[in-house]
Parts: C-alpha cells; structure tokens; sequence
C-alpha cells in the first residue's frame, strides 16, 4: 500500500476467531521489498538477524571473519567488504531501505588509511582497513586519508520504474509471503479454502512497517510459514 514517514503500510485480513491473517493486500512498495529478501548476500543477511542469535552456523562463520586479524587475510581483501557487502539500490526500486543497510550507489567520501610510523618507503602504501600493517615498516595503517570524489559526481538516484512489479497494482500475499495479483475470483477461493464460515469474525488491520518489522518478517521467513500472523497478531507458536 502507501507509505507513511519512512514506512510501508500493508492491509490485512484477518479471522478473529482463529486468530490468523488470511491475506495481506500490498502494493508495489511491499511486493519489491519482499522480492529484495532473494537478493541479499548472506554477510548482510548474517548480520541484520544477529550473528549470537542464529539457528546453525553461519554466525559462527561471521564471527571467524570478524576476530580474524589483518595478518592472516590476503591483502586485496577488505573484511568491512565481506562482513558488509553492499547492495545495488536498482532492485528496491522506491522503496525505503527498511532493513537499513548501505547499498553501492552511495556517494561518501571512501576513507583510506597510511602507515602511523611515515617513513620515505611507507608513503607508497595505502589501505582500507585501520588494522592492516604497513609491509615497509611493519606499523599498523591506520593514519586515517580521506578520498575526495571529483567535481560533477551526482548522488546516485533510484528511477521510478525500478524494482521487480510493476504499479497501480494491487497484490495479495499470503500469511507464507506468497504473491500474486489480486483478484475477487481469487479472495474468495481463498477464504473457502481456509473453511471461512463466520464472515462477520474477519477485520482489517492496517499496519506499517518499518525496520523493527522488515528485519523481523526476514527472520520469520527463515522459521515459520505464518509470517504475517506471527509478526502482527503475536502468535509466537505459529
């Protein structure tokens, strides 16, 4: 649906009585933020769930990047690169970057890093990680440079007509995150298929979701097939 300071407000359906969302009814905004889920690098991933609070490995994978000093890694290799890969903005279309992480179009200054000690030799080295050493003299780099972007950069820009679906559309998506264009044909089938009798328990529930809720459906996503029931109608069994 629309959006509101920042946030995407999504329409639900909901049975009072079984306490579950029937469907969502969502414009393009909410469908390409969904579809952005598939495009996320699994460090980004990793990190927005919380390395300590992931089921199996990949936390501990994070963690071994993290702790690893500079001395053990290739020298092309800048951990802030893997631990925090950048993603494209084209994707997300006019969507708010809700899960809040930097995408690649960003146009700040990169900072750079010398050697701390400034011997003749040093001054040939340059890095992007303040714990790299300096392979002269053997310093931490950590001399803080900054690269100052030429004249006629213009701040990279997201055009209308990006992301995945297209507009002036209306979309249903189910309580599992499955998608489709919305139609009566379709509600209908839907209600009869969950055994719908009592038309008068169903309600709307408008809500809004910003960061809090985008990270939390990513992680429900992950453990359950009831997202949208288990993120607004605090169904923690779902």
């Amino acid at each position: 649906m629309g959006e509101a300071a920042g946030k995407i407000t999504l329409k639900l359906l909901v049975d009072r009585n079984a306490r579950r969302v029937i469907f969502g009814e969502a414009g393009k905004e909410f469908v390409d933020f969904l579809f952005h889920f598939l495009s996320l690098p699994v460090g980004t991933v990793v990190k927005l769930l919380s390395k300590d609070k992931m089921v199996g490995s990949l936390g501990k994978i994070y963690e071994s990047i993290e702790t690893m000093h500079a001395n053990y890694m290739e020298p092309n290799v800048n951990k802030e690169d893997v631990l925090n890969p950048k993603v494209s903005s084209s994707s997300l279309g006019n969507t708010p970057s809700l899960l809040g992480y930097k995408t690649n179009d960003s146009n700040h200054p990169t900072v750079l890093y010398r050697c701390s000690a400034g011997y003749g030799n040093c001054y040939g080295y340059i890095t992007t990680d303040p714990q790299a050493v300096c392979p002269s003299c053997n310093n931490e780099m950590n001399r803080t440079m900054t690269c100052v972007p030429g004249p006629g950069k213009e701040e990279a820009k997201v055009e209308k007509g990006t992301g995945y679906v297209k507009g002036l559309v209306t979309y249903m998506v189910m309580d599992n995150l499955q998608v489709r264009p919305m139609s009566t044909i379709s509600s209908i089938t839907l209600l009869s298929s969950f055994k719908v009798k009592d038309l008068s328990a169903l309600e709307t529930l408008e809500v809004c979701i910003g960061r809090k809720e985008a990270v939390g459906m990513l992680k429900a996503s992950f453990v359950t097939e009831k997202v949208l029931t288990y993120l607004f109608l605090g169904n923690q069994k779902a």
